[in-house]
């Protein structure tokens, strides 16, 4: 499932990327078109032209021409901008990635070190006392999350918390199970047949 959310966050960047692209061309175009020579008359004489005083050309340009051209380094510097925080949110999104990885190896070892930890207590408490472990084991990860140094966003801090939660707790409680089914199996006969 990571890996669809992946391939879909990867192509929707590239759209974007080309879609904000595409606009900027458009519109340094159309800045540009502002700033095109006008074409003058053609003169009678080829030597006419020499004699032309150009000193008063600023005044008689139309008021859009006299504007000085966009600023392209302006540009660029938001373009570089875009490509530091594209590489940011790439490498926030590969610890997010690594968190969640480690978030299910917590779980699997979490889950059979339970079977063994609380062997001694009997009943109720003991799935008290494994719920208890895994939300310390949970709590945990998340220390550990916040000392990764991820730059997220205020509104994508709780992803700290929720990211691999669903996760974690399901595959704690599958290998909770299953090693504790697998330590108390009956000694006569392996598994006994549900069909009479």
């Amino acid at each position: 499932m990571s890996g669809d959310y992946t391939l879909t966050l990867s192509l929707t960047k590239l759209v974007a990327k080309d879609f904000k692209q595409g606009i900027l061309k458009i519109i340094r175009a159309d800045s540009l078109a502002k700033f095109k020579k006008k074409k003058s008359k053609p003169t009678p004489d080829p030597h006419d032209s020499e004699k032309k005083d150009v000193t008063n050309d600023k005044e008689n340009l139309p008021e859009i021409e006299k504007e000085s051209p966009p600023e392209i380094n302006k540009t660029s510097k938001a373009e570089s901008e875009d490509n530091a925080s594209e590489v940011t949110t790439n490498q926030n999104k590969a610890k997010l990635d690594k968190l969640f990885w480690i978030r299910i190896g917590l779980a699997v070892v979490a889950g059979v070190t339970a079977t063994f930890i609380f062997e001694p207590i009997e009943g109720e408490e003991r799935r008290w006392a494994s719920i208890g472990f895994m939300i310390i084991i949970f709590i945990a990860s998340v220390i550990f999350a916040k000392g990764m140094g991820l730059q997220l966003a205020k509104s994508d801090r709780k992803k700290l918390v929720t990211t691999g939660i669903g996760s974690y707790v399901f595959i704690y409680l599958f290998m909770w199970i299953l090693s504790y089914t697998l330590v108390h199996l009956p000694s006569t006969g392996g598994i006994p047949s549900p069909i009479p």
